[in-house]
């Protein structure tokens, strides 16, 4: 969050509601001293994150790969998707706007399938970045263990309904060497090993079935967010009939071979004792120094080429089918190559600046004062009552601006 007024599209119980120290880092009182790889959860300031919808700096040193996106760090491929997955707003466009009400203010931040299926569209990546676990990874683990130290896990994990559908297909898909997520509170490792060029199988993976989370004691509880009153439909973790295959197109990367296994690592939350941060040293394919930070060649043809097909309404179609999409995507990267080139540097295009002011300086202490009410929504808060210095504000983000002019697309986005 930058600001107060952000708080009022933070998705969380008002005794959470917290400035935190991002602040400083946006302000540039505080500056990562490494470059910092970011997707979203489920507990953020969801205005800002819209902002930077294809991805761009949150903060000096920051960059947010946006709702889905890929980008490469000295030629390692990083790709990552935001949110979590929600069985009801899965096949729904990014209707939302601000204000955000109590549905909207959660549904923002519910993976789409849309950008699922512009993940689909890639060759194998070296590393993929979630908030949700891919489903049925727990059997790839220490499946005992983990059902000892989370044992509310277990219902879920019985039934196959742990983890996210859409992640399971995008891991058989990309294939990357390792897999980060959080979103569980728990360390967990695990071995997801690829069978030929379809991805890898497991007994459990024959059957699909929806996420319903589970109440997790050791997390931040968001009773409004747990919403599915009643057993969702069987979600096919395949496309449907009018959705693009998920074959690769080809393209400067299409000869990068998948990885035969893919290590899997969730954490904890960032608090004492608890197993929040590892060191991991990943080959890099290129040697300078400093790091060569870039645009992924492939991701910004598939960008262009599904763009028209971003709906800001509540009904979204899905791509089209292989035969139409694949060409519109060549042709995409064709001329990604001719007018922005390949390995373009993201920070030629790209720099942060602030949009919204910083912290109210007004504002003391780093939490809400806390006043009586229950309620997120300034729609549903008089002035008198609303605990917010103001109201949050939709910017237009000059990030976001100088993607789209890069690709040459409308800016659907602010």
């Amino acid at each position: 969050m930058r600001t107060q007024a952000d708080m009022s599209c933070m998705a969380v119980p008002r005794k959470y509601l917290a400035m935190g120290d991002f602040p400083k880092y946006y302000t540039g009182e505080k500056v990562a001293p490494i470059l910092t790889i970011i997707i979203g959860g489920n507990h953020e300031a969801s205005n800002y994150m819209w902002e930077l919808y294809h991805g761009g700096f949150l903060a000096p040193n920051m960059y947010y790969l946006g709702a889905a996106g890929v980008v490469n760090f000295n030629g390692i491929r990083i790709a990552g998707l935001s949110g979590i997955y929600k069985y009801h707003d899965y096949q729904k466009g990014h209707y939302e706007t601000l204000p955000y009400d109590q549905d909207s203010m959660r549904s923002i931040y519910h993976v789409r399938q849309f950008d699922v299926q512009r993940i689909l569209q890639l060759s194998p990546v070296d590393i993929c970045l979630s908030h949700d676990w891919p489903q049925y990874m727990e059997s790839h683990g220490n499946y005992n263990n983990l059902m000892r130290r989370k044992p509310h896990f277990r219902a879920d994990a019985e039934a196959g309904r742990l983890g996210s559908p859409p992640l399971l297909e995008v891991l058989k898909k990309v294939r990357p060497s390792r897999w980060f997520s959080g979103h569980m509170h728990v360390k967990y490792e695990a071995t997801f090993k690829h069978e030929g060029q379809g991805g890898g199988t497991s007994a459990a993976a024959s059957s699909s079935g929806p996420v319903v989370k589970e109440a997790n004691p050791d997390e931040i509880q968001i009773d409004f967010d747990d919403d599915d009153e009643e057993a969702p439909p069987q979600q096919q973790s395949e496309p449907g009939p009018e959705a693009s295959s998920s074959q690769p197109s080809s393209s400067a990367n299409h000869s990068r071979p998948g990885a035969s296994e893919t290590k899997f690592l969730a954490l904890d939350k960032c608090l004492p004792k608890k197993d929040y941060l590892e060191i991991i040293d990943f080959p890099a394919p290129l040697d300078h120094d400093p790091p060569k930070f870039t645009f992924d060649t492939e991701w910004l043809g598939i960008v262009r080429a599904t763009n028209q097909y971003l709906s800001r309404t509540k009904r979204q179609q899905s791509l089209p089918a292989d035969n139409v999409l694949r060409p519109l995507i060549e042709e995409s990267i064709r001329w990604v190559k001719d007018n922005v080139g390949e390995d373009k540097d993201v920070t030629e295009v790209q720099s942060f600046s602030m949009t919204s002011p910083g912290p109210d300086p007004a504002f003391k202490g780093d939490r809400l004062p806390q006043r009586e009410c229950s309620l997120l929504s300034l729609d549903d808060l008089s002035a008198d009552d609303s605990p917010f210095t103001a109201a949050a504000i939709s910017y237009t983000n000059p990030q976001t601006v100088a993607f789209c002019e890069m690709l040459g697309i409308p800016n659907n986005v602010n």
